[in-house]
């Protein structure tokens, strides 16, 4: 039988190897005519590498006798509350295999998914969470039935005859979509490269586009600046890039904003950017504190010189870097676990600035119900893999719209060629996406099915801009 393939981009169905165009209408005719008995008929595992050489997963799922393809990104600096990602141990491949994850996917959940209905996401997760057992999905492996899922989740769209992106809106309750600003990280640090400045992303906002095809403009011209700056400034060893395509200078944690001011202005869009941080500041804590007050931060923590400072004084750098900057969002400026410094940042910055938990609620419904209470945060860092399925991933989102948090959307480290953030961003109407530099293909391939995209829905889904903290759909 011959199979149409999903690729993710806007739910289009190519058929293989033939070269003739069939028109979207009729293809999405002859899926809705299919989607009454459209069942799913296989599932199957196999390794592949992500970008940055280790191990993943990916899932072949098979319905109606279209194929949908997904595969699993992987984080470095992660969460200690984030579901469990099954890694084989050992000496293959340095212990990071994820044989045992696929073998779970081809034994374990495969034989129990066939014959369910595609477009049933939340009964397909729910039979994969029952199978696993546990509440970290420990057992079976997050990688494993989040490959499931997402492969799933394109086969459903497929189903209906719609985009992907319509897809997650339906499955979330929502009727409207919106283009995210994307939040370019255009400088690495801490665990995603090779320097010694401790901030692990600092990033150029292009709030005041028009669109989203202009904020990419935007976005690139800054790049290319920001490179001939710092090739002046440093030599040519500062252009090399970090895991997520920014460059990593050798600077210090406020020369890195700075060296970004620099560039904006240079490519002459001061003004139409705003800034923000990615601190990952769990990566560099050194000592624990019960309140808070004691804990100690080690912005040196990949120098040979310690610079050990309190959680206040790490308070009040972010207080000069908002005053002297305009700073619009701010990334897990605390540890996981130092939660009366996170509520005290909301009550002194939260107003004007984004606090976006991401180690701190780890996409997780739970994590984000405390941080709600203790108005630890006032946004929410979107991982899928966190979380571990479609369906709480997208609980997730709710939650925290619900609680009038601004939502980001976000890459990981170790990333594939799947784009299906680009259409999370757009169905959920986060208002915000973060995937890295404009460099490396795994990168811009999340931004250029974004261009495809607004290409597609024209003016019926606006560009968030300014207002990414607030966007269409906030759940009420």
């Amino acid at each position: 039988m011959s199979l149409l393939v999903i690729s993710g981009f806007s739910g289009a169905l190519l058929p293989q190897r033939s070269a003739v165009s069939i028109p979207r209408s009729a293809v999405h005719a002859i899926a809705r005519a299919a989607d009454a008995t459209m069942a799913i008929e296989s599932v199957k595992a196999r390794q592949i590498y992500d970008s940055r050489g280790n191990p993943t997963v990916e899932v072949d799922l098979v319905a109606g006798g279209v194929l949908s393809r997904a595969s699993v990104p992987s984080g470095a600096s992660t969460g200690a509350y984030e579901a469990v990602e099954l890694r084989d141990g050992g000496d293959r491949h340095m212990g990071k295999g994820v044989l045992t994850a696929v073998d779970n996917v081809n034994k374990v959940l495969a034989p129990q998914l066939v014959g369910m209905d595609p477009t049933d996401q939340a009964a397909i997760d729910a039979k994969m969470n029952g199978l696993d057992g546990t509440a970290n999905k420990g057992t079976v492996g997050a990688n494993a039935i989040l490959g499931v899922s997402l492969a799933a989740a394109k086969a459903g769209a497929a189903a209906k005859g719609v985009p992907l992106y319509r897809h997650f809106a339906d499955l979330a309750g929502n009727s409207q979509l919106m283009m995210p600003v994307p939040c370019f990280n255009v400088i690495n640090g801490g665990s995603h490269a090779g320097n010694k400045l401790p901030f692990q992303e600092y990033f150029v906002i292009p709030t005041g586009a028009a669109s989203f095809k202009e904020g990419m403009l935007i976005g690139t011209e800054v790049y290319h600046n920001l490179a001939k700056i710092l090739k002046k400034k440093f030599g040519g060893d500062a252009t090399l890039i970090g895991d997520e395509g920014g460059f990593a200078p050798p600077c210090d944690s406020r020369s890195g904003i700075e060296l970004v001011m620099e560039a904006i202005d240079q490519a002459g869009y001061a003004g139409k950017c705003t800034v923000g941080l990615d601190v990952a500041a769990s990566e560099f804590k050194v000592k624990d504190s019960p309140s808070g007050k004691d804990a100690l931060y080690d912005l040196g923590m990949w120098d040979a010189t310690s610079q050990q400072i309190t959680g206040a004084e790490l308070m009040e750098f972010y207080g000069g870097l908002i005053k002297d900057f305009p700073v619009v969002t701010i990334e897990d400026g605390f540890d996981e676990d130092d939660w009366e410094n996170w509520s005290e940042m909301v009550a002194k910055y939260g107003k004007d600035v984004q606090i976006v938990g991401d180690d701190l609620t780890v996409t997780n419904p739970t994590k984000i119900a405390r941080a709600v209470k203790d108005s630890a945060a006032n946004a929410l860092l979107l991982k899928v893999n966190q979380i571990g399925s479609i369906t709480e991933a997208i609980q997730a989102v709710k939650d925290a719209k619900a609680a009038g948090w601004g939502v980001m959307t976000s890459h990981r480290s170790g990333e594939t060629e799947d784009t299906y953030i680009a259409d999370l961003a757009v169905g959920l109407c986060t208002g915000q996406i973060k995937t890295g530099a404009p460099c490396r293909s795994e990168r811009l391939a999340k931004y250029n099915q974004l261009l495809r995209i607004e290409e597609e829905l024209g003016a019926s889904a606006p560009y968030a801009g300014a207002g990414f903290r607030t966007p269409l759909w906030m759940n009420e």
